[in-house]
């Protein structure tokens, strides 16, 4: 209850208010007694404290040092029988509790404190029954709304009417999950939510309220837990002051019945995810035995045979510090579920899957030839701003050529894969790479898997299989010098490092190696070797023979 609700009981019609106007708002939850002067210590936030003024009564030092104390910790009042074991309260006590703004209340001498006491908590638990009530209906009627088969839609629309005020449910990255009003949200508002939607994702407390000045709007959010610590937003389009509490309760209500519900959502979407990635792993692997069968089981999935399409492969950039593959897995696996969210919302059709470290979109496109890659690259640089905004890692893409036949997808997918390869090896970073077709690279699909790791082998010798970090680091800088035709200085900037340390690691290759690294024939066989690596690396991992192997 509040303090200004003590006058409204009857038989506490002598109270008084003698100081502290302004905060009888304050939030009264208990009542203490006080008979001792160490009373302080026992007191919590929100309590009353009532008194007979004995302990008060000649000592205004001690009565000042109360009132600030009390102030201070955020109690809700100190009621006084003046007229018992004192004449008046001290001039400077009153300008104090007038500045902090906290009540203080003359009480009559006919009440003792005990009926005063148990009148105040009496009234007290009559409010908290009604509240307890009131949320157990309230929340019946959202729980019967939900299970009857409603829509989430349908249950802000009647939250909202509640309340008064339009509410809109966001997802942990402020995408529009639903809305009391999808008009509303899908306006005006979803182009104002950029604005804020950084301050909203850095939000810790469980409640805001914040105001946007152009508009003068002010809007109240509330975060809402489901598993794991992830969190959405049900964001209401008004104030909702916490000290309304059947307002509080109403909404309160509303988001435990949310809560259930996201999770609910989310455990379908887990068993979705699995099915569809398991789907696109065989279409990879080649597990279908016709063409038919290959359309049918793609139909399931919202792909369709002869749709013009371009396949796009994203993957995490290696951080520096190492980190434990399940905590790995599980930032990739928020990452690419912020993906579904965000092909979600193009203006054209798009597929995820999940493969591995990797995810794959399937992008359709009505552009042809180039035009096609040229019209996504705007929206893939997007994606990857937001996610470095949203998470501490950056993200690459590898896309392929167009392909149209869901026979092509294969292909087109290690297109991609070979692109984000290619562009990783370069040291690269929030990159975006598009598949160059390799004459050598189509040929080695040609040769048995045992004749190139052999071939591999004996070229690079020493740094064919690198263990030690000095070795990759080796490799990595031979690759990277021959991609970029020999040249030091263009090897150093790509590297992040001096040129003379490129020299050094450059003549360290040829002293394991045994080779002249300006001699033509050399490049060419140790550059030919490197072609080999990821189609040697990819068989070892998929178990698969050459396809091409008769």
């Amino acid at each position: 209850m509040r303090v200004s609700e003590l006058f409204q009981i009857p038989i506490f019609s002598e109270f008084k208010l003698i100081a502290g106007e302004k905060g009888v708002d304050r939030e009264l939850q208990n009542v203490n007694m006080m008979d001792a002067p160490d009373i302080i210590d026992y007191l919590k936030p929100n309590d009353w404290l009532i008194t007979t003024g004995y302990h008060l009564r000649n000592n205004p030092d001690f009565f000042y040092t109360l009132v600030a104390q009390m102030a201070e910790r955020g109690c809700a009042a100190l009621g006084i029988k003046t007229r018992r074991f004192m004449n008046d309260i001290p001039e400077a006590v009153v300008q104090l509790a007038n500045a902090y703004s906290f009540p203080l209340i003359d009480l009559p001498n006919s009440l003792s404190l005990v009926d005063i006491g148990n009148q105040t908590l009496t009234q007290i638990l009559d409010t908290r029954t009604k509240e307890l009530q009131f949320a157990i209906d309230t929340h019946q009627q959202f729980t019967e709304h939900i299970m009857s088969g409603e829509s989430t839609d349908r249950l802000l629309k009647r939250l909202s009417d509640m309340i008064g005020f339009p509410t809109i449910l966001l997802d942990s990255y402020l995408k529009i999950i639903a809305a009391s009003n999808r008009a509303f949200a899908h306006g005006t508002f979803s182009d104002r939510l950029a604005d804020f939607e950084q301050t909203l994702f850095q939000q810790k407390a469980n409640f805001a309220s914040f105001s946007q000045l152009d508009t003068r709007q002010t809007y109240s959010l509330f975060v809402i837990y489901t598993y794991k610590k992830k969190r959405c937003f049900l964001l209401v389009c008004g104030h909702v002051p916490l000290s309304d509490r059947l307002l509080t309760l109403t909404v309160e209500q509303a988001m435990n019945v949310l809560a259930f519900e996201l999770m609910k959502d989310e455990a379908l979407k887990q068993t979705e995810r699995k099915v569809r990635d398991a789907f696109f792993t065989n279409l990879i692997l080649g597990a279908f035995s016709t063409s038919d069968e290959l359309i049918s089981r793609a139909t399931e999935f919202g792909l369709a045979d002869r749709q013009r399409s371009v396949c796009v492969v994203g993957e995490l950039d290696a951080d520096a510090d190492p980190i434990s593959y399940t905590h790995f897995q599980m930032e990739t696996d928020e990452v690419y579920a912020f993906l579904e969210g965000e092909i979600a919302a193009l203006p054209f059709a798009a597929h995820l899957f999940v493969r591995d470290h990797s995810c794959a979109v399937i992008f359709e496109v009505v552009a042809s030839g180039d035009n096609g890659l040229r019209f996504l690259t705007p929206y893939l640089k997007k994606i990857q701003e937001r996610v470095v905004r949203f998470f501490s890692h950056t993200l690459s893409f590898g896309l392929s050529h167009p392909f149209s036949s869901l026979e092509d997808l294969p292909n087109a997918f290690h297109e991609a894969a070979d692109a984000l390869h290619a562009g990783a090896q370069m040291g690269k970073r929030a990159f975006l790479q598009i598949y160059q077709s390799r004459g050598i690279r189509d040929l080695l699909h040609r040769i048995p898997t045992e004749e190139l790791s052999a071939l591999y082998e004996q070229t690079l010798q020493a740094l064919a299989h690198p263990k030690k970090e000095e070795e990759q680091v080796l490799l990595h800088t031979l690759f990277v010098y021959l991609e970029s035709n020999c040249q030091i200085s263009e090897t150093a900037k790509k590297l992040f490092v001096h040129r003379n340390t490129v020299i050094y690691r450059i003549d360290k290759c040829e002293n394991l190696l045994g080779a002249d690294l300006k001699d033509p024939d050399t490049i060419f066989q140790i550059r030919f070797a490197l072609r080999m690596k990821p189609l040697i690396e990819r068989s070892s991992a998929t178990g698969l023979r050459n396809p091409f192997k008769n």
